[in-house]
């Protein structure tokens, strides 16, 4: 369907990771979230430079149902002030002072202070969606919720695949029933906006209830547990935690160094980050945000846009306590710094020997 050779797929912000594990021979999908249209401009056009002809995909944020969603406005200068005023000046203060007891300073004047909505909502994704559709990508992925109908539509007018993640069967006949090529079936183990079903639980029910290809996705980062993934039904697996650590990734070196450490017990799923559940790296600002001086999580998008501008103020200061970032319960086998390559020819010798290992079961 895609014309890859492994069907190993890389979720990442990072450009380089993308590029490097299609070279790789799987299928890199860059995250388009964090990107103005003419930065995501800038990132395709330099992927489309380095990744040898090779397929790659574009991940978009088009939420199914959000706060602000019935306000009317299609603008997203419009939206964004209108959403703005909805933020509770109690909320405010809470992350005010959660920052100034950690003494983490302002940011610097001319920063990029108040870029507080991106793609969390239908008005601001579409101009992603514009941008990645002027390029040659294979595939364009949706994540929390169906995509809009005439979105799929636009996509295959232009050759393009579209898949979308479910966390529960349910979800996955809708995404169906408006038109997707591939569900990700992502079980609560992953990293991000996640569910409350394991992958071992919800891979199966997926493909049982879906007449098209599932990856599985979830807490998935080698070769065996691809394999588990393809004995349950699935067509191929979607990672994103393991390619926080590679060569090529953008993390910053003390997030690097917290998940080279971290167990997999260190992960927590919290609304802190966007108001919706999402697995993070606990911390003390998950715990803050649990703690009985909380005033409590807003809907999506209004807790990004409550935080946005303190997480730059955390990323440029020293206090790496408070930095958060969606990390996934593979994090507890993440402890090497490897190439993409690397790991994409780990994780297909790997799959390799686990099937090799059940035909002997079989055979003795």
């Amino acid at each position: 369907m895609l014309g890859i050779e492994f069907p190993i797929f890389a979720f990442s912000h990072c450009r380089d990771v993308v590029a490097a594990v299609s070279r790789a021979g799987g299928m890199g999908v860059l995250g388009a979230l964090y990107f103005t249209p003419e930065e995501l401009e800038t990132e395709l056009k330099w992927i489309d430079d380095h990744v040898d002809g090779r397929p790659y995909g574009v991940d978009v944020v088009m939420p199914a149902s959000y706060a602000g969603a019935d306000l009317g406005v299609d603008s997203p200068e419009d939206l964004v002030g209108r959403l703005a005023g909805m933020i509770p000046e109690g909320h405010r203060r809470f992350v005010d002072d959660l920052l100034a007891a950690h003494g983490v300073p302002p940011l610097a004047e001319g920063s990029e202070a108040g870029r507080v909505l991106l793609g969390w909502t239908d008005a601001t994704a579409r101009p992603q969606v514009e941008v990645a559709l002027r390029h040659p990508i294979a595939l364009l992925a949706n994540a929390l919720g169906p995509p809009p109908a005439d979105i799929v539509e636009l996509a295959h007018a232009r050759g393009v695949k579209v898949a979308a993640l479910a966390s529960t069967p349910r979800h996955a006949v809708k995404q169906v029933e408006v038109g997707v090529d591939i569900v990700v079936a992502q079980g609560t183990e992953a990293g991000g906006h996640t569910g409350e079903i394991s992958t071992m639980v919800l891979v199966p029910q997926v493909v049982d209830a879906v007449d098209v290809p599932v990856l599985a996705a979830g807490g998935i980062g080698d070769g065996r547990q691809m394999a588990a993934g393809m004995a349950l039904g699935a067509e191929g697996v979607w990672t994103g935690s393991i390619w926080l650590t590679v060569e090529e990734a953008d993390t910053p070196e003390s997030a690097r160094r917290r998940i080279l450490s971290a167990t997999s017990r260190d992960t927590v799923r919290s609304r802190s980050w966007t108001g919706k559940p999402a697995r993070l790296l606990r911390n003390e600002w998950t715990d803050a945000w649990e703690s009985a001086e909380s005033p409590g999580t807003l809907p999506m998008p209004l807790q990004f846009m409550l935080i946005s501008d303190a997480l730059r103020r955390i990323g440029r200061s020293d206090a790496s306590e408070l930095a958060t970032f969606p990390a996934g319960q593979i994090i507890g086998t993440m402890n090497q710094v490897k190439s993409a390559r690397d790991v994409v020819f780990g994780m297909v010798e790997q799959y390799v020997e686990a099937m090799e290992r059940l035909e002997r079961l079989t055979r003795d």
